[in-house]
C-alpha cells in the first residue's frame, strides 16, 4: 500500500497515491460494511410474523421498522460531512461498532418496545455505512476509473435482497428469530478487522470545524418530519394537532437549518452545491427515485396475496427476478461507461425502462399469472439497475472533491426521503381508493342480500385483505367465499343439534329455542309441542326425516352461497387490482417527471484524476 502524508490544508490525492491491489483491498471492506447494512434491512422482514407472536405487541410492528428508518435517515447527512472532516474510516469503524451494538441488544429484547427502541439504534449506526460506503470510491477511483465499479454496489443490494428473506427464513425456523440480529456478528466483525487493518484515514487533508447547530437544527428539520408522515392516520389523521405541531416544529427546523447553513464555515449540507446543476437535478431525482421505487416493490406484494392468492412468503420470491436484473444490468451498464466515458445515455435509458415497466405494472389484472408480473418485475430491475448507480456517479464528478462526502450522502438522503413520503401518501392514496373501489364494487352484490346479510359485508373491514388461499396480508383469514361457507355449515350444525335435543332427548331448551325461531316450519312447531307426549320410536324418526330435510336445505344454501362468496371474492380483488394499478399511474407521472429532470443533466467528462477540479461540459 503506497504511503500517504498528511498535509493541513492540501487535499490528498489517494486515487493517484493508491496501487491497485491496495485500491482491492478498500473495495473487499466497503463492500462488506454495505452488505451488512443492506443485509438487515431484508432479512428482519421474514421474523416479524414470529417476533410479534412471541413479544405480544402487534400495535408497535411498523415501528421495527420505522425507528431504524427514522435515525438512519436524519443521521446520513451528518455522518456524510463528518467523513469529510475526519476521514471515512474513523466513521466507517464507528458506525459499524454502533451497528454491531445495535443488533445485540436486538437479539437479546425481551419486550417490543426494547426491539423498538435497539432498532433505532442499530440505524443510528447504518448510516454511517451507507452514507460512508458510497463516498469511498470516490476517494480512491478517479471518476473515469470508478465507473466499471459502481455496478458492483448495486450487485450488492441485489444479492442482499435475495438472500436476506432467505437466511431470515431459515434462522427463524431452525433457530429462533433472535438470531437474525446475531447473524450480524460475525460478518461485522470481519468488516470490522478488514476496514481496520487494511484501510487507510481516507482524510481529506482538510480541517474545519464541525456545524453542531447545523446537525441539530436538521434533525428536528428532519425527525419531526419523518414521525408525521409515519404515524398511524387511523390514530393520529392528518389534521390532528399532533401531525399539524409535528409539521410546524419541522418547517421551524428547516427554516433555522437554512439560516446556519448560510453562515457555517463547514455546513453540514453546503448549500453551495445545489447552485451545481448536477447535484440539484440528482438529489431532485434522488426523491423521486424513492418514492417510485417504494409503490413498485410495496404495493406489489399486496397485489401477489391478495389479488393471486399466493403466500407470504411466494410474494416475497417475486422480488428475486427484479434484483437478479438489477444486478445483471448495473454491471453492464458500468462496463459500457467504463468503455464510452459516457453515462447520460445510460441514465435516460434506465429511466425511460422504469417508465415503461411501470406502465406495463398498469395492466396487472386478476387472472395475471406470477410468471408475468416476474417478467414485469425483471424490466423494472433493468432500468433501475444502470440508472442509480449512474446518478451517483455523474453527481460525485460534478462535484468538488472536498464535498464528494456530503454530497454523496445528501443524495442517499434525498432517496431515503422519498421512500418515507412515498410510503405515507401511497398508503393514503390506497386506504381511500381501496375503501371507494369495494363500496362500488360491492354495492350491487349487497343490493341482492337481505338488510342482516349486507350490512356484513363492510368494506373497511375488507380491505384489511385476504387471500384466495389462506391467510391474508395482515392475517385475515380465508376469502369471502370460504367465510360464508364456514357460517353456513356453522348455523346448520347448530340447527342439526337442537333438532337432536328436541327430537330425541325432548330438551325443553332446545325445543323453545326452535318454537321462537321464525325460519322453523309451520309443521315442525306443531311436532314439537306435542314431542313430549310421543314414543321414543316416533321421536326418531322425525328426527331422520327432519334431519334429511336439513342436509337438503345445507346443500342448496351452499350452492347460493358458493355463488354469492365467488361474486364477493371477485369483487374484492377487482378492488384490489384498480387501487394498486392507480398508483403505478402516479407512479409513471413520476417517473416521468425523474426522465425530464434527467435529461437536463449536463454530461461532464469523466476525469482521469483530479489534478483539474474544474469540469468542461461535454459538447
Amino acid at each position: 500500500m503506497a504511503v500517504t502524508t498528511t498535509t493541513p490544508g492540501v487535499r490528498i490525492d489517494y486515487a493517484a497515491t493508491l496501487d491497485h491491489r491496495s485500491k482491492m483491498l478498500i473495495l473487499v471492506g466497503v463492500l462488506l460494511s454495505l452488505f451488512l447494512s443492506s443485509l438487515d434491512q431484508t432479512i428482519v422482514s421474514t421474523a416479524l410474523p414470529r417476533i410479534v407472536s412471541d413479544l405480544q405487541g402487534i400495535e408497535l410492528l411498523a415501528w421495527v421498522s420505522t425507528s431504524y428508518l427514522l435515525a438512519s435517515t436524519a443521521m446520513v447527512p451528518i455522518y456524510g460531512k463528518l467523513s469529510d472532516i475526519y476521514g471515512r474510516k474513523i466513521i466507517l469503524l464507528f458506525g459499524i461498532t454502533i451497528f454491531l451494538i445495535g443488533s445485540v441488544l436486538c437479539g437479546l429484547s425481551s419486550s417490543m418496545i426494547q426491539l423498538v427502541i435497539y432498532r433505532g439504534v442499530q440505524g443510528f449506526g447504518a448510516a454511517a455505512l451507507t452514507s460512508t460506503a458510497f463516498a469511498i470510491p470516490a476517494d480512491i477511483f478517479a471518476p473515469a476509473e470508478r465507473a466499471r465499479y459502481m455496478g458492483i454496489f448495486g450487485a450488492v443490494f441485489g444479492v442482499s435482497s435475495v438472500i436476506g428473506p432467505f437466511i431470515g427464513g431459515i434462522l427463524t425456523d431452525a433457530i429462533s428469530w433472535h438470531w437474525v440480529f446475531f447473524v450480524n456478528l460475525p460478518v461485522g466483525l470481519v468488516a470490522l478487522a478488514f476496514i481496520f487493518t487494511k484501510l487507510p484515514k481516507l482524510h481529506s487533508g482538510v480541517h474545519s470545524k464541525i456545524d453542531y447547530a447545523g446537525a441539530v437544527t436538521l434533525l428536528i428539520a428532519v425527525v419531526p418530519l419523518l414521525l408525521s408522515l409515519t404515524l398511524d392516520k387511523t390514530v393520529h389523521g392528518w389534521g390532528s394537532p399532533l401531525i399539524l405541531g409535528m409539521l410546524a416544529l419541522s418547517a421551524v427546523g428547516l427554516v433555522l437549518f437554512l439560516f446556519i447553513e448560510m453562515r457555517a464555515s463547514a455546513p453540514i449540507l453546503p448549500l453551495h452545491l445545489f447552485r451545481n446543476r448536477t447535484f440539484a437535478l440528482t438529489s431532485m431525482i434522488s426523491v423521486v427515485i424513492g418514492i417510485t421505487l417504494f409503490a413498485a416493490i410495496f404495493f406489489l406484494s399486496i397485489y401477489m396475496v391478495n389479488v393471486l392468492g399466493v403466500s407470504a412468503t411466494e410474494a416475497g420470491t417475486t422480488l428475486i427476478p427484479l434484483m437478479l436484473s438489477l444486478v445483471t444490468s448495473s454491471v453492464i451498464s458500468s462496463h459500457i461507461v467504463q468503455s464510452t466515458g459516457r453515462y447520460k445515455p445510460i441514465i435516460i435509458a434506465g429511466m425511460i425502462l422504469i417508465v415503461g415497466s411501470l406502465w406495463w405494472l398498469t395492466t396487472i389484472a386478476v387472472d395475471t399469472s406470477p410468471w408475468m408480473v416476474r417478467l414485469r418485475m425483471i424490466t423494472l430491475g433493468l432500468g433501475l439497475g444502470p440508472a442509480m448507480p449512474m446518478l451517483n456517479l455523474a453527481m460525485q464528478n460534478a462535484v468538488p472533491r472536498e464535498d464528494i462526502g456530503a454530497a454523496t450522502a445528501s443524495r442517499q438522503f434525498f432517496q431515503q426521503i422519498g421512500q418515507v413520503i412515498g410510503s405515507a401518501v401511497f398508503g393514503a392514496v390506497l386506504t381511500g381508493s381501496l375503501t371507494a373501489a369495494l363500496t362500488a364494487n360491492l354495492a350491487p352484490i349487497q343490493a341482492q342480500l337481505p338488510p342482516a346479510m349486507a350490512a356484513q359485508l363492510d368494506p373497511a373491514a375488507l380491505r384489511n385483505g385476504g387471500s384466495a388461499g389462506g391467510e391474508g396480508a395482515h392475517g385475515a383469514v380465508a376469502d369471502p367465499a370460504t367465510r360464508i361457507e364456514q357460517s353456513i355449515t356453522e348455523r346448520f350444525n347448530l340447527q342439526r343439534d337442537l333438532l337432536t335435543r328436541a327430537l330425541r332427548a325432548a330438551d325443553p331448551a332446545a325445543i323453545h329455542t326452535l318454537v321462537a325461531d321464525p325460519q322453523t316450519p309451520a309443521q315442525l312447531k306443531e311436532l314439537l309441542a306435542s314431542v313430549g307426549t310421543l314414543p321414543a320410536a316416533a321421536r326418531e324418526q322425525a328426527l331422520t326425516q327432519a334431519l334429511a330435510s336439513l342436509d337438503n336445505a345445507q346443500a342448496t344454501a351452499l350452492a347460493q352461497g358458493k355463488e354469492l362468496g365467488a361474486q364477493i371474492s371477485h369483487a374484492v380483488k377487482i378492488s384490489f387490482t384498480d387501487s394498486i394499478t392507480a398508483i403505478y399511474r402516479y407512479a409513471i407521472v413520476l417517473a416521468l417527471i425523474a426522465l425530464a429532470l434527467a435529461s437536463f443533466l449536463p454530461e461532464i467528462p469523466l476525469r482521469t484524476s483530479y489534478h483539474h477540479e474544474t469540469p468542461v461540459m461535454m459538447e
